[in-house]
């Protein structure tokens, strides 16, 4: 690789000294490379972006969620190395960071894709629409009551209930706010979707996995309730005057580096991270 990214969450690595320990390495052990830096994702959604071979992503989850939107649109790989909490989407801790990346450098890896999905919101004067790795969440705001949903699948009516709302989660996702709203942990490299209600009035309403492909059109009936739209959890939308949003796939993936050997067996991932 000649030219890579780091991007680090500077509220995790405060005063840099991962960071600088990475660019060290680097420029120590191949002195060809050029390093750029980005801070809180500032300057990766623009298009010099493409440039990049790959992103050294410094965080948690939420790090990797927040680059992935502008990453996976111009095709750059992410190599997260965990300075948070979980790092369920990481792939090393910052104690071994020094192995990722002599790895990456040295092409000892593999690119895993992720499913993602977009959500289509309709105002009057146009559309917008928002990509995300994990999850598409339409909820009731915190103090509101809960709110009637409809949901067609593919042009055809599938169900109508009352819940506080629902999430629409990718595989990645699924370990996420969908699992604990009860939805099922699915193999990160399916094709598929899952809706997943929040605390649901109908107790017949489940989860239902879906194919990744499907066109999914919530619409809201509400009296009394504001709705919002949370993608990632990192952005958040107010609802107020939409009656309804379509989800579907994104035409973007997120590749994700993943180093060869005891590093890329998902179910080790599973057991450490969610104390199985």
């Amino acid at each position: 690789m000649k030219i890579i990214g780091i991007n680090v969450n500077t509220n995790k690595d405060i005063g840099g000294r991962i960071m600088e320990s990475i660019i060290q390495k680097v420029k120590e052990n191949y002195k060809d490379v050029d390093i750029r830096i980005y801070k809180d994702s500032i300057g990766l959604e623009k298009e010099e972006t493409a440039n990049l071979e790959a992103v050294i992503v410094l965080g948690g989850d939420g790090t990797i969620l927040k680059a992935s939107k502008f990453l996976a649109k111009y095709d750059v790989p992410i190599l997260g190395i965990n300075i948070g909490h979980l790092g369920f989407l990481t792939e090393v801790e910052s104690s071994n960071f020094h192995l990722a990346i002599e790895s990456i450098l040295e092409g000892n890896y593999k690119i895993e894709e992720r499913k993602m999905v977009q959500c289509t919101v309709d105002y009057e004067d146009g559309s917008k629409i928002f990509h995300g790795l994990n999850d598409i969440v339409v909820a009731k705001d915190v103090i509101g009551r809960a709110v009637k949903y409809k949901i067609y699948i593919d042009d055809n009516y599938y169900t109508t209930f009352v819940s506080d709302g629902l999430i629409l989660s990718t595989p990645t996702g699924s370990t996420a706010y969908s699992l604990s709203a009860g939805g099922p942990i699915i193999y990160p490299t399916l094709d598929v979707v899952c809706l997943t209600p929040i605390c649901s009035h109908s107790l017949g309403m489940r989860s239902i996995v879906l194919n990744g492909d499907s066109n999914i059109r919530v619409t809201m009936e509400r009296k009394f309730a504001n709705v919002h739209l949370a993608i990632d959890g990192q952005e958040t939308i107010n609802l107020h005057g939409i009656n309804h949003v379509d989800i579907t796939s994104s035409p973007y993936k997120c590749k994700l580096i993943k180093l060869k050997g005891e590093h890329s067996d998902y179910f080790s991932i599973l057991r450490k991270k969610l104390h199985l």
